[in-house]
């Protein structure tokens, strides 16, 4: 099982980052997946989430109108759009994969791509 976050960086404010997470090694498209932000001091918080059926998804108040997450069932990916960037949106960000299989759930996490707002 992998997830591997790309797209992170150094960006100033009001700036885009789109950022990507390509899954492999489970039933994507089978799967809730998620992006979570951890800043410097502060617990792990929920950004954007995608729901495997409908595409429905839901944000964290603080991004909403500037964030948007998407998946792609064919190639495997999550990406989130990043746009009007804020100086609070720094930390690292990652994705995650949620589901079930043969009565088993399952909960992976990738490495991470930390995403810095900054003049």
């Amino acid at each position: 099982v992998q997830l591997v976050e790309s797209g992170g960086g150094l960006v100033q404010p009001g700036g885009s980052l789109r950022l990507s997470c390509a899954a492999s090694g489970f039933t994507f498209s089978r799967s809730a997946m998620t992006w979570y932000r951890q800043a410097p001091g502060k617990e792990r918080e929920l950004v954007a989430r995608i729901h495997s059926v409908g595409g429905i998804t839901d944000y964290a108040d603080s991004v909403k109108g500037r964030f948007t997450i998407s998946r792609d069932n064919v190639e495997n990916t999550v990406s989130l759009q990043m746009n009007s960037l804020k100086p609070e949106d720094t930390a690292v960000y990652y994705c995650n994969a949620v589901g079930a299989r043969l009565g088993f759930a399952y909960d992976y996490w990738g490495q991470g791509t930390q995403v810095t707002v900054s003049s």
